[in-house]
């Protein structure tokens, strides 16, 4: 029988697939870091969650890491302490994921250079907003963008440890939503 935490962990697995280890730690936000690896060391003598390359967790050690999920999940980790743990999960393309936060939902897009023709698939609901990921900030003029709110992010991944991620609006920087 597995904990409550131990649970989670599976749960987010069957949907994501792949994560980074240390995403899968910070998704565990009431636990200190010594207690999520503890969990995951347990789910792993269990066999219940496998490595996956260098740094990654999966329920099948055959699976591989989907790079706009992983950088979705970064985002996504900057508002976790106000999501619930099963508030989160696979969006529908072009989207990667849907999170509700304070009964408000946010929908990440992870767009590469020469993708931007994707948000004209965006979905105009009155009680989603969007988080649109981009590589460059400067991008951002050159979106069709749907009638909801627009927040626009970059993931810088070239740091060590977690990535940077800053917010924008209105072409200026912001802490989060």
């Amino acid at each position: 029988m597995l904990l409550p935490d131990e649970k989670l962990v599976v749960k987010w697995l069957s949907q994501y697939q792949v994560l980074q280890t240390d995403q899968v730690i910070k998704m565990l936000p009431d636990k200190k870091p010594e207690t999520a690896r503890r969990i995951i060391g347990n789910l792993k003598k269990m066999y219940m969650v496998s490595d996956v390359d260098g740094g990654y967790l999966g329920l099948d050690h055959m699976a591989r890491p989907e790079p706009r999920l992983i950088t979705a999940v970064w985002v996504l980790l900057q508002f976790i302490d106000k999501v619930d743990p099963l508030a989160h999960y696979p969006a529908a393309y072009p989207s990667q994921l849907y999170f509700l936060k304070e009964s408000i939902g946010y929908e990440i897009v992870v767009l590469y250079e020469g993708e931007l023709h994707l948000t004209k698939l965006l979905q105009e609901y009155p009680e989603t907003r969007y988080i649109i990921v981009l590589p460059d900030i400067e991008l951002a003029n050159n979106l069709t963008l749907p009638n909801v709110p627009c927040l626009f992010a970059t993931v810088n991944e070239q740091t060590a440890g977690s990535p940077e991620i800053f917010f924008y609006s209105g072409g200026e920087e912001h802490d989060a939503i």
